[in-house]
């Protein structure tokens, strides 16, 4: 289970999704205080529902379709995420233009590349299962 690299890129984006939200902020806020994802309930459980699919799919290795799926609707859950992000920096006051956005608006995107890597790693890892079976 562990030793897949699909495994590996799994546990990578559930602590970009269940740990980086404690430590990277998301933005300042008009006073220059810093906004950490836990401090909105709708921003830090959406990361923890990534995070627990994350958890959950490395746990299916038995069943690499169902895997394949979890995998498919943390990736629109994390670019929902990343929707959120992107309307809120635009409508905030100032638009782009002003430097107040922190590198927490950006661990959506590092979640779903982790996760399309995993899902890679599952569509190679039933094509050699298929193939074995073939020359059975």
């Amino acid at each position: 289970m562990i030793q897949r690299i699909q495994s590996i890129y799994l546990i990578l984006a559930a602590l970009v999704s269940g740990v980086l939200v404690w430590v990277v902020d998301a933005y300042l806020n008009g006073d220059g205080n810093e906004f950490l994802g836990v401090d909105d309930s709708v921003y830090f459980g959406t990361f923890m529902v990534s995070a627990v699919l994350s958890i959950f799919a490395i746990f299916l290795f038995k069943n690499r379709q169902l895997q394949f799926v979890i995998n498919r609707l943390n990736i629109l859950i994390n670019l929902i995420l990343l929707g959120v992000f992107v309307y809120r920096a635009l409508t905030w006051s100032g638009g782009t233009a002003v430097s107040e956005k922190g590198l927490g608006m950006f661990l959506p995107v590092l979640s779903i590349v982790l996760l399309a890597l995993a899902n890679k790693a599952i569509r190679k890892d039933e094509q050699l299962v298929k193939s074995a079976d073939r020359l059975r």
